[in-house]
């Protein structure tokens, strides 16, 4: 007897890393940072439909593994993504990931993609989003420290959603500078290489530093963040893993995205568990005060939140009606009789 074929449940859509660069060109990358924005804002203003816990993290001497699920009651995601910093040295990313959409009414998922580019695209819209919220009105100037595989994007999308046009670049690895200026350069932004953190800092309204080493560093002291600065400090957060000196987080206003999460992976685990913080979502709702003087130093604690991915796959969703990149996957077992599995499987055995 000849095994049926499989039906239409059987099939999900999935998108490859080839599919999502033929994506990102079609629709533009910075049309697509600033629909990611607009995705994960109108998330965050739901904030209180959705599941939430922290990441799921199996933690190593090398690095760790996380997953990040969450749900909003009619759809389910999850991430899969790593954080290994010495990857490079062997010539491999620091973060890979992929994720899933499924139906919570039917379990069945819908979607399933790479997801170390869409990371880094809803990482840079993310912070943009916040920045528009907390950084000083009309800022032109980013200090961006930590030039590795996240820097373009945060760029393009501070450039997007922002209006920053004048970039000041600083690595301790200098190849790590002279990659992003290639990259950069062409892209409507004045490109300044800096060879110190605190000349990367002078004159910037807006500091990111996203940088990757698994170690509690001092990427930014006290004595170079001045009255008014917006921080986005987004670089890969683990325990004992910081970027900013203490003193910093006495000065600022702290905003995160959900504090059980960050008080265990952001810099605020550097501060006593009643250290105050201000949740972005209730910002962005008006319950609670982001900037509120030109003096201000307002600090986004960014560790990256399961929302926004889930926020980033249903863009992916919505997308996928309109454009051709994807393949579709026989990935679920879907017999004509639902109790007949094992039925299924010996009629497909080969004659």
């Amino acid at each position: 007897m000849t095994a049926p074929l499989p039906s239409e449940l059987a099939f999900i859509r999935f998108v490859s890393v080839e599919n999502m660069m033929k994506l990102v060109h079609d629709i533009g990358i910075e049309t697509m940072l600033k629909d990611l924005a607009r995705y994960i804002e109108d998330d965050f203003r739901r904030w209180e439909e959705f599941d939430k816990t922290p990441r799921v993290a199996s933690h190593s001497a090398e690095g760790v593994i996380e997953l990040m699920p969450t749900s909003d009651g009619e759809d389910y995601g999850f991430k899969y993504v790593n954080g290994h910093p010495s990857n490079t040295k062997a010539g491999l990313q620091t973060v890979t990931a992929f994720g899933l959409l499924a139906r919570v009414d039917t379990g069945y998922p819908e979607l399933l993609t790479e997801m170390t580019l869409l990371t880094a695209l809803r990482t840079a819209a993310t912070s943009a989003m916040v920045a528009s919220h907390l950084a000083p009105k009309d800022s032109k100037t980013m200090a961006l420290i930590g030039n590795g595989a996240q820097s373009e994007f945060q760029a393009l999308a501070m450039r997007a959603i922002c209006g920053v046009d004048t970039l000041r670049m600083y690595d301790i690895d200098p190849a790590a500078t002279a990659k992003a200026v290639r990259n950069l350069e062409g892209k409507g932004f004045t490109l300044i290489p800096c060879t110190t953190a605190e000349d990367a800092v002078e004159g910037a309204q807006i500091i990111t530093t996203c940088t990757a080493d698994k170690q509690y560093a001092t990427i930014l002291t006290d004595n170079l963040v001045g009255d008014g600065q917006h921080i986005n400090a987004i670089g890969g957060d683990c325990p004992g893993k910081t970027e900013l000196h203490r003193d910093i987080l006495t000065r600022a206003d702290v905003f995160v995205e959900y504090p059980p999460q960050t008080r265990v992976e952001g810099e605020i685990q550097q501060m006593p568990e009643d250290f105050p913080v201000s949740e972005m979502w209730q910002v962005i709702t008006g319950t609670a005060p982001g900037r509120v003087n030109d003096r201000q130093i307002t600090l986004f604690d960014g560790v990256g939140f399961a929302i926004e991915d889930f926020s980033a796959l249903r863009y992916l969703r919505d997308k996928l009606h309109d454009h051709p990149y994807f393949q579709e996957l026989d990935i679920i077992a879907d017999p004509d009789d639902p109790r007949d599995l094992f039925g299924m499987l010996t009629r497909a055995k080969p004659s």
